[in-house]
């Protein structure tokens, strides 16, 4: 029996969070977690346990940040909706209204939409990368300039792991003159007090959570060109390498910006950047109703050109929406889930916000985010 001690709060009425969040690491695996939901502006959970470094003992505290995985997808996506809001940036517009050099070999008419509806064609590049190269920046964006898309733009969907951030990551800098990780955090990180970072500070070093590779071989082979583009043509192993060290725990990834997967933050912070997008947290909504019906709008869904076969994920405008493998609450929730069971969303018919962050990575099979989901659903319905 695990018997880790669960920190933290869970208001009355949604003890059934808690008690998911507790069999988790009875039943699942669980070596460090936390979980946080706002309602209606107010935390009504947040709760934390476990380790956040297995190999030192060093227990997850309230403050505990962890690498999220692709649930940075979902934090670069409220930044390009904000720069919409703005009249900044316009989704439908070709990408060379803003960045000139995208147009070349065949991607002139690509819209910025189809950055991020994996639309465009570049998955992956043709060239490998050294991981220097990849964390630079600058030689990731000139090989997306010099690549011909690896189908017709717009008439397929492919996930694209890794090079979604710098597509989209590069209109927002080619906008506002700053790095997505500077943006992100002078706009939302800084007013809303988050823990969340795309570019780690070096003082927040020590409080990251020591990522863990899944047990057994979770897994399964896909294909060679969406391997490629998991690894960036082998720029680092993942999920971990032969000997079962995590990539993305090395300092100098996490300190770079690589804004398709590299994000890191505590769950309270997710929860609390979810919940301002659609209810009164920090002066929010900040989203508009207008925005979260375009972002919940269905724009992908059925086979990929590449990757596993379909089992039904679907997704919206830089998000992943409700679907089969990953329900949320419901058809107005809008977020995206993490490599290893992360998870964050926000709804705004329910005016929640949702954040879920883990240490030991699981496989394709993993309940554990869903099974939260589900109860707070269940707390919501009552």
């Amino acid at each position: 029996m695990n018997d880790t001690p669960i920190h933290g709060h869970a208001d009355e009425g949604f003890g059934p969070v808690a008690d998911v969040f507790r069999d988790n690491f009875v039943h699942r695996g669980e070596v460090g977690a936390a979980v946080a939901v706002y309602l209606r502006g107010t935390k009504v959970v947040d709760l934390y346990g476990g380790l956040a470094d297995q190999r030192s003992g060093r227990p997850w505290t309230a403050d505990t940040p962890a690498v999220v995985f692709s649930v940075t997808k979902g934090i670069m996506a409220i930044c390009a909706y904000l720069l919409v809001q703005q009249g900044r940036l316009d989704l439908d517009a070709p990408v060379i209204r803003y960045w000139p050099e995208f147009g070349r070999h065949g991607k002139a008419e690509i819209p910025v939409r189809w950055l991020l509806t994996h639309q465009s064609g570049l998955p992956t590049l043709d060239r490998a990368f050294t991981r220097a190269e990849v964390l630079a920046w600058d030689p990731v964006i000139e090989a997306i300039e010099a690549q011909t898309p690896l189908w017709q733009p717009g008439t397929a969907h492919s996930y694209h792991p890794i090079t979604y951030g710098w597509l989209i990551g590069e209109v927002i800098r080619r906008i506002t003159g700053e790095m997505p990780g500077t943006y992100l955090a002078r706009t939302l990180a800084e007013p809303l007090g988050l823990r969340t970072w795309v570019g780690l500070p070096p003082a927040e070093r020590d409080a990251v959570a020591w990522m863990l590779a899944p047990l057994g071989e979770p897994f399964p082979a896909s294909d060679p060109v969406a391997d490629r583009g998991i690894t960036m043509g082998g720029a680092f192993a993942f999920p971990a390498d032969a000997a079962g060290l995590v990539s993305f725990n090395d300092p100098a990834i996490q300190a770079a910006q690589i804004p398709g997967a590299g994000g890191i933050s505590t769950a309270e912070s997710l929860a609390r950047l979810y919940a301002a997008c659609v209810s009164e947290v920090g002066g929010g909504p900040l989203l508009t109703t207008a925005s979260v019906d375009d972002a919940v709008t269905v724009r992908v869904a059925g086979q990929q050109v590449y990757g596993l076969p379909d089992v039904g994920h679907r997704w919206g405008t830089g998000f992943l929406v409700h679907s089969t493998p990953r329900p949320m609450l419901g058809e107005r929730s809008f977020g995206h889930d993490g490599a290893g069971g992360h998870l964050a969303f926000g709804d705004d018919q329910h005016r929640v916000g949702f954040g879920y962050v883990v240490n030991q990575m699981g496989g394709v099979v993993d309940e554990r985010a869903n099974l939260l989901a589900a109860a707070l659903l269940s707390c919501l319905s009552k």
